[in-house]
C-alpha cells in the first residue's frame, strides 16, 4: 500500500525554525512531484512548495525565502526547512504525492507559531 508519513511539525516560537519530512512507501518515489500544503483552522488547503521529479520548485509567496523544499530519492523523502516562522505559517501541514493522474496524501503534521 501507499505510505506518506509526515513528521518534524511542533511548538515553535516565533522567528524559529522546524524542517517537516515525508517519508514515502508504495510508490516509486523518483517519478512523483512531491508538495507541500498546509490548512489551517477554517480556512481552505493551500499550496505552500513543489518540487517536480526533476527537482524544479515552487513556493507560495507567503513562505518564499524563508522555507526550502528538496528531496532524497534514494531515501524516497521529502522535506521542508522552514526559517524565520511566524504565527500566521501555523497550520496542520500535509504532504502530497502526484504522477499524472494519481493523487496521494500523508495525514499531516502540526505546525505551531507561538510565544
Amino acid at each position: 500500500q501507499v505510505r506518506l508519513v509526515e513528521s518534524g511539525g511542533g511548538l515553535v516560537q516565533p522567528g524559529g525554525s522546524l524542517r517537516l519530512s515525508c517519508a514515502t512507501s508504495g510508490i516509486i518515489f523518483s517519478a512523483y512531484a512531491m508538495a507541500w500544503y498546509r490548512q489551517a483552522p477554517g480556512k481552505q488547503r493551500e499550496l505552500v512548495a513543489v518540487i517536480s521529479s526533476n527537482g524544479r520548485t515552487t513556493y507560495a509567496d507567503s513562505v518564499k525565502g524563508r522555507s526550502t523544499i528538496s528531496r532524497d530519492n534514494p531515501k524516497n523523502t521529502v522535506s521542508l526547512q522552514m526559517n524565520s516562522l511566524k504565527p500566521e505559517d501555523t497550520a496542520v501541514y500535509y504532504c502530497k504525492a502526484r504522477y499524472i493522474n494519481s493523487d496521494y496524501w500523508g495525514q499531516g503534521t502540526q505546525v505551531t507559531v507561538s510565544s
